[in-house]
């Protein structure tokens, strides 16, 4: 199952470059979020080999990335079907979207299923190459700016993370291999300054990926310039992949009993995050801009998780899933709007429940997912983490972390009301009835989607999905 998931993308690759056809092309994607789904349940209920080509396997710790990778793949495949079908491109443009779409969903989900440092590390670049060219997709000036800023930023990120791991390999000695399980194995014997440097290095190389500041610059660019189910990818997968790398790494230097130098880096970074979002929230003009900063924000409470140990880690999953799934929902909503509205700016849009109420209350209802609203799941992951806090004492901590949501959840929801349930001047309200036929079902019923399952565990969550996830918080 893992070679099909693999190599099924490659063959499906080269049938869109020679079929250069809008609707095959489309579907390729489909049948390969389809599969990846089909396949990603089965092998999460236990059928099927946890191995294939070497090097790649699946355990408890890449799981669930896995399954979130899954799901937002196939909701952004669904959403796509109706997007593609406004775009007015030359049908070898959209052979290549769907290309780079395929080769960037197969990168992320051979970084996720790696059993190598090195491979992930190829595999993370893999996926800067691929999503630079559907970033610069609309080929307007400020998304080339947008696409060139990610390269260079995440280039640069990429070889910190490379100069990283040749330091890992110094402090590893005698252990000449990056398999995880390896170095997991040895780590206990492993010379404790070249590896703290060596922490240093690849929690920024891999945290420039993940968008944690003071490395997060390429990421405001570039998920405002991305059509919108490349920003909902961006956000709700490729950040969860750095993410597992640097839980990976992470776990390295707990078996070194380095457990508080690695703690203390990922408050700072965890808090700086924090603080950026909150500075930055107020002063956006564009939307899509607003939901990239939220992004950075929820990444860093996943570090500030991971930093208060394992007491968090059960948290940090819902987290995970539960920012992946809201965000998705959000950029997708997004991308409604634009339809809409042919606008990105703030300013340019009010009334969105009168212009179109379906997109209207989703962008409300995203709103409410990601800002913890209850009964959604982040409004668990965030008070188990403050209770966390208080329970190791980081009372002032505590009161920063609360203070500085607070902050970021007033900017953001000013924005989101005023957007939602402002005037809608007539002009507006004539444009929007020749662009509503723009937006089809399909652009509906993904958000629709991921937003009853965000709510729903924040009441329920099924025995079989809660024992995948305490197996993940087992292996973290």
């Amino acid at each position: 199952m893992i070679n099909t998931i693999l190599i099924f993308p490659i063959i499906a690759c080269i049938l869109v470059l020679i079929i250069k056809n809008k609707t095959f092309n489309t579907w390729m994607v489909n049948l390969y979020a389809v599969l990846h789904f089909v396949i990603t349940v089965l092998l999460a209920s236990g059928h099927g080999a946890k191995n294939g080509i070497p090097y790649f396997a699946v355990d408890n710790t890449n799981m669930i990335f896995l399954i979130v990778l899954s799901v937002v793949f196939l909701m952004v495949a669904i959403y796509n079907t109706g997007y593609v079908k406004n775009l007015d491109v030359p049908d070898r443009r959209i052979s290549h979207y769907s290309f780079m779409i395929l080769v960037f969903v197969l990168s992320m989900t051979g970084t996720l299923l790696s059993t190598d440092l090195g491979l992930a590390w190829v595999l993370i670049e893999a996926t800067t190459l691929s999503s630079a060219y559907l970033i610069y997709f609309n080929k307007t000036k400020h998304s080339i700016e947008a696409a060139w800023k990610y390269v260079f930023i995440c280039s640069i990120g990429i070889a910190l993370a490379f100069v990283g791991i040749i330091l890992l390999n110094v402090s590893s000695g005698a252990v000449n291999s990056m398999n995880f399980a390896q170095l997991y194995e040895h780590a206990s014997g492993f010379d404790l300054a070249w590896l703290k440097l060596a922490f240093v290095f690849m929690l920024f190389g891999f945290g420039a990926k993940m968008g944690l500041a003071p490395i997060h610059f390429w990421l405001p660019d570039a998920h405002s310039e991305a059509p919108s189910p490349i920003s909902a990818l961006l956000s709700a997968a490729l950040l969860n992949s750095a993410f597992l790398v640097i839980v990976r790494v992470f776990k390295i230097m707990e078996i070194a009993n380095c457990t508080d130098y690695a703690r203390l880096m990922l408050f700072v970074m965890g808090f700086l995050s924090l603080f950026v979002t909150t500075v930055f929230v107020y002063h956006i003009k564009n939307y899509k801009r607003m939901l990239a900063y939220s992004s950075i924000e929820n990444m860093g409470i996943l570090a500030i998780g991971m930093a208060l140990g394992p007491v968090a880690y059960y948290a940090v999953v819902l987290h995970l899933i539960g920012h992946s799934l809201a965000k998705a929902s959000f950029f997708l909503t997004s991308g409604n709007i634009l339809e809409l509205f042919d606008s990105k700016r703030i300013k340019s849009v009010s009334g969105i429940v009168n212009a179109d109420g379906k997109t209207g209350w989703l962008w409300a209802a995203s709103f409410l997912a990601i800002c913890a609203f209850p009964t959604s799941v982040l409004f668990i992951s965030e008070f188990l983490i403050i209770k966390a806090m208080i329970l190791q004492k980081h009372y002032v901590l505590c009161v920063l972390f609360v203070l500085l949501l607070t902050i970021i959840l007033f900017g953001i929801g000013r924005v989101v009301i005023k957007m939602t349930f402002g005037e809608l001047s007539e002009d507006k309200a004539k444009l929007i009835e020749e662009n509503k036929k723009k937006v089809s079902l399909w652009m509906y019923v993904p958000q629709v989607i991921m937003l009853v399952i965000v709510f729903v565990m924040g009441i329920y969550i099924p025995d079989y999905l809660n024992d995948i996830i305490k197996l993940a918080v087992g292996a973290f």
